[in-house]
């Protein structure tokens, strides 16, 4: 009986988390304006999706969308990593504190952390668009790249740099080619996580874009169901979204079995000998 239960619990978790996934991922495959009424099968919301059907002003959010979530994924990877490198520097109670601040701003509500930002653009008078977006969300998302590769810098043998600065390895060159490899799944990790949280966010981008017209896909979203309903094409939209992120993690998760492998291999080998 308590397996029975056990697994009905996670059985009922995984219906209620993806559930409205199935359900939009289904109703992107009919024309029916309203979500519910099914009035037959049809790709015409894919076709208009990618043909341009659809107005600018989704078109520009998209844009603004992926371009602000790039920016700000590959700026936070750069800076996240120097970060991550510098507190695994630090030993004693000056590593526990920069860990704690980096860990603030995660615990954090969004919408805190969006009144904040906004508060300091006013203070110093930077003007709110897109560059407060990026800023904002590189703000939000570096944490969660020091969160990231930190666990790689622990696993990492630091006898190997030190062994490159006694060949003859500047520091900037050991760090290229012998500390960067070993962390680049951290990395890789990191960058995406940031760039599914940019995508992700509303609270943040919506008291930081300013009133200059500037719109992602959640303030686009949150705009159109404010005047009664949502635009049909956003459900295939939601639907390739879904998907696509959904196929990064299977690529990410086959190459960790692949590179845990190999390494195990390696460590048997070793034993080995």
């Amino acid at each position: 009986m308590k397996k029975f239960l056990a697994q009905a619990y996670i059985w009922l978790l995984l219906i209620i988390l993806y559930a409205p996934i199935v359900i939009i991922a289904v109703f992107s495959f009919t024309e029916a304006k309203v979500m519910g009424n099914w009035t037959g099968f049809s790709t015409n919301l894919y076709s208009s999706l990618f043909t341009g059907g659809i107005n600018s002003s989704l078109i520009t959010a998209i844009i603004n969308t992926i371009s602000i979530a790039l920016i700000a994924a590959m700026v936070s990877t750069a800076l996240g990593t120097v970060a991550a490198i510098g507190i695994h520097n630090l030993r004693g109670w000056r590593r526990q504190a920069i860990t704690f601040v980096n860990n603030i701003p995660m615990m954090n509500p969004d919408i805190i952390t969006g009144i904040s930002l906004f508060i300091l653009f006013v203070t110093i008078g930077l003007t709110q668009g897109y560059l407060t977006v990026v800023l904002a969300h590189i703000s939000f998302c570096t944490p969660y790249v020091v969160l990231s590769v930190m666990p790689r810098l622990t696993q990492m043998n630091p006898n190997v740099y030190e062994a490159a600065l006694d060949l003859g390895a500047t520091p900037m060159q050991a760090l290229r080619k012998v500390i960067i490899p070993d962390i680049k799944p951290g990395m890789i990790s990191g960058f995406i996580l940031s760039f599914t949280l940019s995508i992700d966010d509303f609270a943040v981008t919506l008291f930081t874009k300013g009133n200059q017209g500037l719109e992602t896909l959640s303030t686009y979203i949150y705009a159109d169901a404010r005047k009664g309903g949502l635009t049909p094409e956003l459900r295939p939209l939601m639907t390739i979204i879904i998907f696509t992120v959904l196929l990064l993690l299977i690529i990410i998760n086959i190459r960790s079995l692949k590179i845990n492998k190999k390494l195990n291999e390696k460590n048997g080998k070793k034993v080995l000998v």
